[in-house]
């Protein structure tokens, strides 16, 4: 369960402190003038997602019992910028490591690949605003801690940060299901980002063209994949393997 904020003035002052918000419900019926105005433009400012929905909805919504027609969700952890995290990994002096999720919307998935990258020594993850589950409490509690340790950035366009990590010579490998090339025939030293796929609906078609390679994990069952999470896992330790050799 996410933590939230009720009202249309705790909210506006949420987001004047800098509060990181997953995002923001608003009445449809409410006007966009004075307060909601406010909250609209620093929400775009700050790039919170706003989504607009039937005040009977919010109502159910509401913890509080009042909610002025506004309720915001709190990220259990501040989220990073694209460029901090390159940052971050010119620091540790070693080629990049990243995990970008696409449509991962399992908060218990998650909070497992938060936990398995904090071991594997994953220098942060990479996920969209938009159709994926965010920092809540859930995710937190998952990662047993291990999400106060990986740095999480949050970006507006996936390919347009495929974009940025190749710039930074980054090399970018999508990891499908019996896609062809296996994932321990790359050579997983590079600099690399590793792209995990939401549950059932794998990487979307121009996420997947925009890569640099497109990997699978070997499977001798009659199961369609792995779950995301265990995907990620194996993913995650070969790169490690290989970089401890």
């Amino acid at each position: 369960m996410q933590s939230q904020i009720e009202g249309k003035n705790p909210v506006l002052e949420a987001l004047r402190s800098g509060r990181a918000l997953n995002k923001i419900l608003i009445s449809n019926n409410m006007e966009r003038s004075g307060s909601v105005a406010e909250i609209l433009h620093l929400s775009k400012t700050r790039r919170v997602p706003v989504e607009w929905v039937p005040s009977d909805i919010l109502k159910r919504k509401s913890r509080a019992g009042s909610p002025q027609g506004i309720i915001a969700y709190t990220s259990a952890k501040e989220y990073v910028d694209i460029y901090d995290l390159l940052e971050i990994t010119k620091s540790k002096n070693c080629p990049a490591f990243y995990i970008m999720l696409d449509g991962l919307e399992d908060p218990h998935n998650l909070g497992a690949i938060i936990r398995t990258a904090d071991a594997a020594g994953v220098h942060g993850l990479i996920v969209p605003e938009r159709r994926a589950v965010p920092l809540t409490d859930t995710v937190a509690k998952v990662s047993a801690g291990a999400i106060e340790y990986v740095p999480v950035a949050r970006v507006t366009n996936l390919n347009n940060t495929i974009k940025i990590l190749k710039e930074n010579n980054i090399w970018v490998i999508g990891l499908e299901h019996k896609c062809g090339k296996l994932l321990y025939e790359m050579d997983l030293k590079l600099p690399i980002a590793l792209i995990i796929g939401g549950e059932g609906k794998g990487i979307s078609r121009l996420v997947k063209e925009n890569c640099d390679e497109v990997v699978s994990i070997p499977s001798m069952g009659k199961v369609s994949s792995l779950n995301a999470s265990v995907a990620a896992s194996v993913a995650m330790y070969e790169v490690l393997r290989q970089r401890m050799q």
